[in-house]
């Protein structure tokens, strides 16, 4: 369920908090499953991003858990 946080005016989701901790392929899926039309981008966390807005960019920052290329903050369009 999506909070109003992660909704967009055009009730469409804006942002993922639930996939803080996934690995990276989890992650994606439940995205694309949301916004099918979603460009997802895999960013080490930490490195740095254009400021462009892009409405079907969602950029996912990643860091490596245990051997496993985990989210760490949550994605969201941009």
């Amino acid at each position: 369920m999506s909070s109003t946080g992660n909704v967009a005016g055009g009730g469409k989701k804006v942002s993922w908090p639930e996939v803080v901790g996934l690995p990276a392929g989890e992650a994606k899926a439940v995205i694309l499953k949301d916004k099918p039309d979603a460009d997802v981008i895999f960013v080490p966390f930490g490195a740095g991003v254009q400021q462009d807005l892009s409405l079907n960019r969602v950029r996912v920052f990643v860091g490596t858990i245990a051997s496993v290329v985990t989210v760490v903050l949550a994605p969201k369009v941009g």
